[in-house]
C-alpha cells in the first residue's frame, strides 16, 4: 500500500476540479500514456512504465465534490483500487492525500513494488499534480457530480449524509486490523488479499 500527501498552493475547488480532468493526467503522471473517460464513472487508461505497456479499465466507486474520489479496476491488466482526498487548509492552500493498493504482476513489477519504486513514483505524481496546478490561474476544466458507490440510495428531499460502504468484490479473507488504523479506504474496506 502507498500513502502520500502533499500541499498544494491553491484553494480547495480549484485543486479538486483539476483532479477530475482525467484525460489530464499524462500531463503529470510519469508512465500514464492517455486516460479516456468513456462515461461519468468509468475510465480507460493506457500507460506503458519501463517498456511495459498495460491496458485497464476503473471505476469511480464514489466521488464527492471537493471532498474526495475512490476508485478500483474493474478490467484490464492491472489490479488496484485508491482514494485521493483533498482537504482545506486556509482559504489558499489545499493537502491532498492520497491512498493506492495495487497488486503487481510479474516479478520485475513485485520487485519494483518491495524496493519502493511505486512510493517514488507516486510521490513524483503528486509533485508534478502540485506544479501543474500552481502554474495555472485555474483548473483546466471541472466536474461537480456526486457519484455514490452502488446501493448507497438516497431518500428524496434527504440531506447528503456519510456514504454507506460498498460492498467489496470479491470480499477479502478476514485478517487482523492493521497496527498503523485503517488503511485508509472511506468505506473501510481491507487491502486486497495476495493472489
Amino acid at each position: 500500500m502507498v500513502r502520500d500527501t502533499i500541499l498544494v498552493q491553491a484553494p480547495l475547488k480549484r485543486v479538486y476540479d483539476q483532479w477530475t480532468q482525467f484525460e489530464e493526467f499524462p500531463r503529470f503522471m510519469h508512465g500514464v500514456v492517455a486516460v479516456r473517460q468513456t462515461d461519468e464513472r468509468h475510465l480507460h487508461w493506457r500507460t506503458s512504465i519501463a517498456g511495459v505497456r498495460r491496458e485497464f479499465d476503473a471505476e469511480i466507486v464514489d466521488q464527492a465534490p471537493d471532498e474526495r474520489i475512490a476508485w478500483r479496476t474493474v478490467g484490464g491488466d492491472v489490479r488496484q483500487r485508491g482514494v485521493v482526498t483533498f482537504e482545506p487548509v486556509g482559504a489558499t492552500h489545499t493537502r491532498v492525500r492520497l491512498v493506492l493498493e495495487l497488486e503487481p504482476e510479474g516479478p520485475a513489477e513485485k520487485a519494483a513494488a518491495a524496493l519502493g519504486v511505486v512510493s517514488s513514483r507516486v510521490s513524483g505524481d503528486l509533485r508534478r499534480f502540485k506544479d501543474f496546478v500552481e502554474d495555472r490561474h485555474g483548473a483546466t476544466g471541472g466536474w461537480r457530480g456526486r457519484l455514490r458507490p452502488a446501493g448507497a440510495a438516497r431518500s428524496p428531499g434527504a440531506e447528503p449524509g456519510p456514504v454507506p460502504p460498498a460492498p467489496p468484490s470479491p470480499p477479502p479473507p478476514p485478517r487482523p486490523p492493521p497496527s498503523s488504523g485503517s488503511p485508509g479506504f472511506p468505506d473501510g474496506r481491507q487491502p486486497m488479499p495476495p493472489r
